[in-house]
């Protein structure tokens, strides 16, 4: 059982965060590396002297990106052995566990690990104003506990009270806020702010359904066994 947990996680991991590496090379790192240009004084926000929205970005940088995919694949596939365990429960429990089941696991884990905590923490590019690092860490690992729980008990619960709890869960970190900075400045224009939250969100989506759909594909091939022939009879 365990062993058939880590190999179905290793390879749904490797999978999953090879494709989302390759999204945020794509369309991630290229925003990034643009807001870098205003953080570093490169490019001007305001003023006549700034320069076109769409600058010389350099190339590819073998040891920066190829860095990037591994650590995606790594993080995918601790990703995976968390949604692995809460999938086979869920399977013990009745539940099918198919290439469709798997995509909606997928979507629930990025919901959890990203969305509940970026509704009102998003992702931030370099050069923006935040919040103590400390303050915003506790609020997110609190928002993202009290998701997970709520999730819990919306998939593996059937009473009416305990979801109206699993909506309390998920409000409340919202409704108390999370940290802010005193004044808000930077030196990134809005624009490529709002563009960089919008694309990580769309890669870590596409990222999460993938891998939900990888570890169902994977749990459910190392689970099938071929019997030996039998000697047929005289």
């Amino acid at each position: 059982m365990i062993s058939r947990l880590i190999t179905s996680a290793l390879f749904a991991g490797a999978a999953a965060g090879l494709i989302a590496a390759l999204l945020q090379l794509v369309f991630v790192q290229p925003v990034l590396l643009h807001a870098e240009l205003y953080e570093s004084g490169q490019l001007i926000h305001f003023g006549a002297d700034s320069v076109s929205a769409h600058p010389e970005l350099g190339g590819l940088d073998l040891m920066r990106d190829g860095l990037s995919v591994v650590f995606s694949m790594l993080l995918y596939t601790g990703y995976a052995l968390i949604l692995l365990p809460l999938m086979s429960f869920a399977e013990q429990r009745g539940q099918s566990l198919d290439g469709r089941n798997g995509l909606i696991w997928g979507a629930i884990g990025f919901l959890v690990i990203q969305f509940a905590a970026g509704f009102s923490l998003a992702p931030e590019v370099p050069g923006v104003a935040a919040a103590d690092v400390g303050a915003r860490q506790l609020w997110w690992f609190g928002t993202v506990a009290s998701a997970g729980i709520a999730a819990a008990l919306i998939a593996f619960t059937r009473s009416w009270a305990t979801w109206v709890g699993a909506a309390v869960l998920l409000l409340a970190p919202h409704l108390i806020g999370a940290p802010e900075p005193d004044t808000f400045a930077g030196t990134v224009p809005p624009e490529i702010a709002a563009l960089f939250a919008a694309r990580a969100f769309g890669v870590a989506l596409v990222g999460w359904s993938l891998l939900g759909a990888f570890a169902a594909y994977f749990w459910r091939t190392s689970g099938v066994t071929v019997s030996a022939p039998q000697p047929s009879k005289a």
